[in-house]
């Protein structure tokens, strides 16, 4: 009997380490990870006070591209966004991997990075850690680019007291390119002048790409780093170890010590920094976002502990559950709409191809359970950008509460909604009316002491156009509690544009006189206006179809500008029937937003090539969508581009050829057709006929379209 109750104890014990080891699920909502309810990249944690602060890249944003910000937390627990106020050099537009160092003056010094006036690491300064923040050495590069390297990056720079005062930095992109990473030591009575400078080989750091991050502890200097590909499954944090700031360093045992779990829904961890607090060690870090959705570079921000022993780090368990700081908070309070019962006005629902960033291919549901699970790394999408939406929360019973927190997909940009409450569902009493609100931030907070059972909340608009609603999180209490900063200002840019599903652009070779075209041609979609000829577009049959006949310096321009309704990530179909005698890298048939200031996914043009921007060119290889089967030369195709917000289709004569999950961030431009802009892109072929839509269409439409689009004489 006492062999069974031994047994059975250590059975017990065994079972319950095994529980508090076993990671959670993704998906579950009790996870700690991400801490941020958004997409925030290369994290720099800092405490000032008794107040935690995480700067980062804004990401999600035309290659992260997205407005500076701060996370500030008293706990670790909950935190609040707030957007920071920069005086950035005309022309930059991002703020890449930001640090944030006390001086000895007890300002607060911002350091960021930027690449459009080549790789420089530009610094600020403010009186308090949420800024507003001024440039200091006249608004020049702290850190130019080709400091301690001919041509070497400066980005990423992550700064460092040492024990006697001296202020170091560390910094290089693209390391194992340029052999190497470089470092500086700033003069700490200005912090902007380089006293000297230095090189670490790559032999020092092996496998080294870029995010320095250095740390003494027990004695040694630690530079860990990042190596792989940030947009990858291969991104992983490595280090080594040295008796001096200045190097030489060795590799460290146990490398990489943090990677992609085997699931590989942690996926691609690094770009982190370190926190001391009190006895204990954590790494905040990025990882990509479940579904790895978009190019790699929607990633959020994770927190988990890391153990230095002696003179090496322990590996690192990346994990989803994260770390419970319940024990920092102060007053704990119920949410009272944790895994309530809920309903949505519609869902997205991501069905797709496998892509470099997820080979195994989507089906994933953006449910409405996914807002009431206190779980940043889920989210409830609508399954469109057409408004409003709605979700309704059921608490089960009729509850009192005061105040309502929502956290929208993106901290950045302003949502327009109302909530409503209600003891029945049917009759409904006005609980918050944002519908005109123009600020943005995380969560935005809504009190008003009722007493109810059901909570509507409509989205009625969206600060950017085609912006589909989504919320990480809806959290309901029946208490009060200190909001460590104050609310957002409001932001001058009107609401997006209302999308319009209409026919905007058709033009048809069937209604144009044979010949040289020398007089506008009508428009003869919704938009208007007329198409003028550049260079000698004509009219012609090839093959007993009538068409437009470009010669590779010609092209077509619509009076109108490209409408509002096609900003942002607004929905479209293109469609159009074309001939092309010879395939080249990529020519363009139909562009309709600008090239200018093009980032990632901030440009979107029907292309047909055997390039990797063939099919449709994003401004960037990495989101371009290249031809799987490239439409055959000499004969007349019917090609299709979709777009639904959050896909891309790709359809060769009625049959899906490609397609990727995709957001994009364009502006209107000129409406081109035989063009984009550059001449290395100009179309020489025939085209028949040319349709821009304000929606997505389905597959079935699609083909619907071809049949009533075929030009006469077509009989392939």
């Amino acid at each position: 009997m006492m062999k069974k109750i031994k047994v059975i104890v250590l059975l017990f014990i065994v079972g319950s380490l095994l529980s508090k080891a076993r990671d959670y699920q993704w998906n579950y909502s009790k996870n700690n990870n991400p801490v941020l309810p958004g997409y925030f990249a290369d994290p720099t944690i800092k405490k000032f006070g008794d107040t935690y602060y995480i700067y980062s890249t804004t990401d999600g944003v035309k290659l992260a591209s997205g407005e500076p910000t701060v996370w500030v937390s008293k706990d670790l627990k909950n935190w609040y966004n707030r957007k920071l106020t920069l005086q950035l050099p005309v022309g930059l537009t991002n703020c890449w991997a930001p640090d944030v160092v006390k001086g000895k003056d007890g300002r607060f010094y911002y350091y960021m990075g930027n690449c459009q006036f080549g790789c420089n690491i530009y610094g600020y300064v403010s009186d308090s850690p949420l800024g507003p923040f001024v440039p200091i050495s006249g608004g020049k590069p702290v850190i130019p680019v080709g400091t301690s390297k001919e041509n070497l990056p400066a980005l990423d720079a992550q700064f460092f007291y040492d024990d006697d005062g001296s202020l170091y930095a560390y910094f290089g992109t693209w390391c194992t390119s340029f052999g190497g990473m470089g470092w500086v030591k700033i003069d700490p009575n200005d912090m902007c002048t380089i006293i000297k400078s230095g090189f670490i080989p790559i032999s020092q750091i092996p496998h080294a790409f870029e995010a320095a991050y250095p740390i003494k502890m027990n004695g040694k200097y630690f530079l860990m780093y990042s190596a792989g590909d940030c947009r990858l499954s291969s991104y992983a944090v490595h280090y080594s170890v040295s008796d001096s700031p200045e190097g030489p360093f060795v590799y460290g045992k146990n490398n990489p010590i943090l990677v992609t779990n085997n699931d590989s829904t942690i996926d691609g961890p690094g770009h982190h920094s370190i926190l001391q607090d009190e006895q204990d060690c954590y790494i905040v870090y990025h990882r990509h976002d479940n579904p790895h959705s978009t190019g790699g570079e929607f990633r959020q921000t994770c927190i988990d502990k890391i153990n230095f022993n002696g003179h090496s780090i322990e590996k690192i368990t990346p994990t989803h559950k994260g770390v419970d700081f319940s024990n920092k908070v102060k007053n704990k309070i119920e949410n009272l709409a944790l895994n309530a019962k809920i309903q949505a006005s519609s869902s997205y629902h991501l069905i797709s191809k496998g892509t470099r960033y997820s080979k195994k291919g989507y089906d994933y549901l953006y449910k409405p359970e996914n807002a009431v699970d206190n779980n940043n790394g889920t989210l409830w999408k609508a399954a469109s950008a057409k408004l409003p939406q709605y979700i309704t929360i059921d608490l089960g019973v009729t509850k009192n509460f005061n105040r309502i927190c929502t956290e929208f997909e993106y901290p950045t940009y302003y949502y327009q909604y109302k909530i409503e409450t209600s003891k029945s569902g049917k009759r409904w009493q006005l609980y918050a009316d944002r519908t005109t609100n123009r600020r943005c931030g995380s969560p935005l907070i809504d009190d008003k002491t009722v007493n109810a059972r059901y909570i509507r909340l409509t989205i009625t608009g969206t600060e950017k156009t085609g912006m589909i609603p989504a919320i990480w999180n809806i959290k309901v209490y029946n208490e009060h509690f200190e909001i460590p900063i104050s609310e957002n200002n409001e932001s001058p840019n009107l609401p997006g544009a209302v999308i319009d599903e209409s026919l905007i652009v058709n033009l048809d070779a069937q209604k144009i006189k044979e010949g040289i075209i020398q007089n506008p041609i009508k428009n003869r979609g919704k938009l208007g206006g007329v198409f003028n000829s550049n260079g000698v577009p004509e009219v012609k049959r090839i093959n007993g179809v009538k068409s437009i006949y470009f010669n590779g310096e010609s092209w077509l321009q619509l009076s109108e500008n490209s409408p509002a309704s096609l900003n942002w990530n607004a929905p479209f179909t293109v469609s159009v029937w074309v001939l092309n005698p010879e395939i080249g890298d990529g020519e363009c048939l139909l562009a309709w937003n600008t090239r200018e200031n093009m980032l990632q996914s901030s440009y979107a043009a029907l292309m047909y090539g055997t390039n990797h921007y063939g099919a449709m060119a994003h401004g960037d290889g990495a989101v371009d969508l290249r031809y799987k089967n490239v439409p055959e030369k000499g004969k007349w195709n019917h090609i299709v581009v979709t777009f639904d917000g959050a896909l891309e289709n790709v359809y060769v004569n009625g049959k899906l050829d490609t397609q990727t999950p995709i957001s994009l961030f364009v502006e209107r431009g000129n409406i081109l057709v035989g063009a984009s802009g550059e001449r290395t892109e100009f179309f020489s072929g025939y085209i028949a006929n040319v349709r821009l839509y304000g929606t997505s269409m389905t597959q079935s439409e699609v083909v619907k379209l071809l049949n009533k689009t075929k030009p006469k004489g077509i009989t392939n």
